[in-house]
């Protein structure tokens, strides 16, 4: 009976104990992801890149905990499906739980960006590059939320930060001649 009380206990804050109060820091994975972006910064092409995209996702989604871990694995599964606002309430209660772990804002502003609701995605974005500022996922869709408010200024500014640490995602087409964010042209 005991195996069964304690995985319950685990999934349940304590009486009087806030969510938030109960998870643990998130990993510090810092130095590795900055090592990591130096790699991609130095590959040849879009496929070596790539490898090492996993490797951030990799740390991006090492949750504090595995109540966190749950949490966000049933949001992207719920997101992956559709079940977009599903899945924002998952992350919703991620946030409430681990307001310190940068993707549970991060995942839910992709919900809310694939939902179309721009205004609601981009205050979690800048969230979560507050938390986690090389996250260079965040900054690519902050850029991509700020296109969809048609602030193309702010748009370009975010993108050209997220390709000065990726310059192999795949947002880069946005900003080639003929691009939606194509850099204005100089005037002679």
């Amino acid at each position: 009976m005991k195996r069964f009380v304690f995985p319950l206990l685990v999934l349940v804050a304590p009486p009087g104990v806030a969510w938030s109060e109960v998870c643990p820091s998130s990993p510090d994975h810092t130095e590795s992801i900055s090592a990591v972006i130096a790699q991609i910064q130095d590959v040849g092409n879009e496929a070596e890149a790539q490898t090492f995209s996993n490797q951030l996702w990799e740390f991006w989604t090492d949750a504090p905990d595995a109540v966190a871990q749950a949490v966000l694995d049933r949001g992207m599964t719920r997101r992956s499906g559709w079940d977009l606002r599903g899945a924002i309430e998952e992350f919703d209660k991620l946030i409430e739980y681990c307001p310190h772990y940068a993707e549970g804002y991060n995942q839910r502003a992709f919900a809310y960006y694939l939902s179309q609701d721009f205004a609601s995605a981009l205050p979690d974005l800048d969230k979560a590059i507050e938390l986690s500022p090389n996250h260079v996922a965040a900054i690519s869709g902050r850029a991509l939320t700020l296109l969809g408010l048609h602030r193309i200024d702010e748009a370009r500014v975010a993108l050209s930060h997220a390709l000065e640490l990726n310059p192999w995602l795949s947002e880069r087409h946005l900003m080639a001649p003929g691009g939606p964010l194509e850099p204005p042209g100089k005037d002679i």
